[in-house]
């Protein structure tokens, strides 16, 4: 097993984590933040990802502004909110022509700077200032991005070279983000940001990944695509590598062959790669001590002895398969599975067989924000009379039509993070129809001390779901076998076939 100190040697002065949601990006990334903090290093830390979870992860409130991280000297970290950036690049925009032109006109601009692509390329010019502001960032010795799931950090790694080269070719015109020739003064930082991404003294990418084939497959793409960009400086963290305590848990014995299975077949390109491999951890990520456990992979972890089996597996548990029974029920309409990158949203869609399976959370809400603005316009325009106007947010707001699945791993961060999820859409009027826990060791009746452990922490996740977040719950336990085919989809619908009181919210 390769040391921690082949992601922390040589370390550059920007580092970049990334790929498939919930690999353990964020663990990886502030565990490295405070690793080089501990050793007395100034380190900005901070969040591409629309759907960050720094906060909670290390205990801070964070902002857009650099935050001093309690409990570990030299350590800051921030958010880079996409909304909140193109909020404030919009006012700066409209405010020079308030009162100078019609409300009606004022009213249009600020539409036409409220959609996906000014927010995304908003959040852009927030992230090259990072990379380029010396004034700024020079009290740092290193800056860890935190990145959104692989394709949102593409498109971010990619957008510096492109849209340096658009300005270039477009004197005149327009953008999403208004005139051109009012952002001509941004190319030369979009230059400088191109070329600090690429220089392999200053940059490196890390990517994250578990000993699973579709992760590892996006790992080896990712690789692929980023070299194409000129970074070429590339680390590996394989994370949650099972070893099997308890040589009579059959799930145990699956999970570690597979895992073995998976690390064997590792591509040519990633097996290339400088690599460090970190065992799956019997607690939650979630907290300092926790984190800095990341650092330390070699020391003995300490399992708690349990006396019984974790609380959750005596209580009866809805399975998925009851949950489509009801939605089948209700006969024809739309169903959106939405949830984290990584929380098995693909998987639950196959399984139910459904027409949308949606992108990770920021996406998705990038995508509500378009069609709410889209149904304002139409509201706003259309000549028919109200009754006749029906627009796509109409349908998602309509429990009659859609039926809207989150979808959720019983830990700490994914909870929180779906329970975000939940708010957002409520604020939007769309009311999700039920909560998916899914890959719950609580309810695969596990022995392994180490699972075991995992499944213990489970209880007051799944509880607080049951009780506090969902109308209706249907939980799916960890399988043997990854949900694959046919088969493997069936299992996972019929695996937890209990039932389950759920207080109405």
């Amino acid at each position: 097993m390769n040391e921690r100190t082949d992601v922390l040697d040589p370390v550059t002065r920007y580092q970049f984590f990334t790929g498939k949601g919930g690999v353990g990006k964020t663990s990886h990334a502030c565990a490295t933040a405070i690793a080089l903090a501990d050793q007395g290093k100034q380190v900005l830390l901070v969040s591409t990802d629309p759907a960050s979870n720094l906060a909670e992860v290390l205990g801070t409130e964070i902002g857009q502004e650099p935050t001093s991280v309690a409990g570990v000297p030299g350590l800051s970290a921030l958010n880079v909110d996409p909304a909140a950036a193109a909020a404030a690049y919009r006012e700066r925009a409209v405010d020079p022509v308030r009162g100078l032109l019609p409300e009606a006109a004022i009213r249009q601009m600020e539409e036409q700077l409220s959609g996906a692509c000014t927010v995304e390329v908003a959040a852009f010019d927030e992230f090259a200032a990072l990379l380029t502001d010396h004034e700024r960032m020079s009290r740092f010795d290193h800056v860890i991005f935190d990145t959104a799931p692989t394709g949102h950090t593409l498109r971010l790694l990619q957008l510096p070279a492109a849209w340096s080269s658009f300005l270039e070719q477009n004197e005149r015109g327009a953008s999403c983000l208004g005139p051109v020739a009012g952002q001509k003064a941004q190319q030369a930082r979009y230059v400088a940001a191109s070329e600090m991404l690429s220089n392999p003294e200053l940059t490196t990418v890390v990517l994250v990944s578990r000993p699973e084939m579709s992760a590892l497959a996006e790992a080896e793409r990712t690789s692929h695509e980023l070299a194409a960009l000129g970074l070429t400086s590339q680390r590996l963290i394989l994370n949650g590598i099972f070893t099997a305590s308890d040589q009579s848990d059959a799930l145990a014995l699956a999970l570690e062959e597979r895992a073995r299975a998976v690390l064997a077949q590792l591509p040519p390109r990633l097996l290339a790669l400088p690599r460090t491999e970190v065992p799956l951890l019997p607690h939650n990520l979630v907290g300092l001590e926790a984190i800095r456990v990341l650092s330390r992979p070699t020391e003995t972890m300490v399992v708690r002895p349990h006396s019984r089996p974790p609380a959750a597996v005596d209580r009866d548990l809805p399975s998925l398969g009851e949950l489509i029974d009801e939605i089948a029920a209700a006969g024809h309409g739309l169903v959106m599975v939405m949830g984290k990158g990584g929380v098995g949203k693909t998987s639950v869609a196959a399984a139910l067989a459904v027409v949308l399976d949606t992108a990770p959370t920021g996406h998705t809400l990038l995508l509500l924000d378009s069609t709410g603005a889209y149904h304002r316009e139409v509201l706003r325009t259309s000549n028919l009379p109200p009754e006749r106007v029906v627009t796509p947010m109409m349908r998602l707001r309509d429990p009659e039509h859609t039926r809207l699945l989150i979808v959720a791993l019983p830990e700490t961060t994914p909870v929180v993070e779906a329970e975000q999820l939940q708010a957002d859409l409520r604020r939007a009027g769309i009311e999700p129809y039920a909560w998916v826990v899914n890959q719950s060791l609580a309810a695969a009746h596990t022995t392994d001390p180490i699972l075991m452990e995992r499944a213990q922490a489970e209880e007051p996740l799944i509880e607080r779901v049951c009780t506090e977040l969902a109308t209706r719950v249907a939980i799916i336990p960890m399988l043997a076998e990854s949900p694959v085919g046919p088969g493997r989809l069936r299992e996972m619908i019929s695996g937890g076939a209990h039932q389950l009181e759920t207080a109405d919210v």
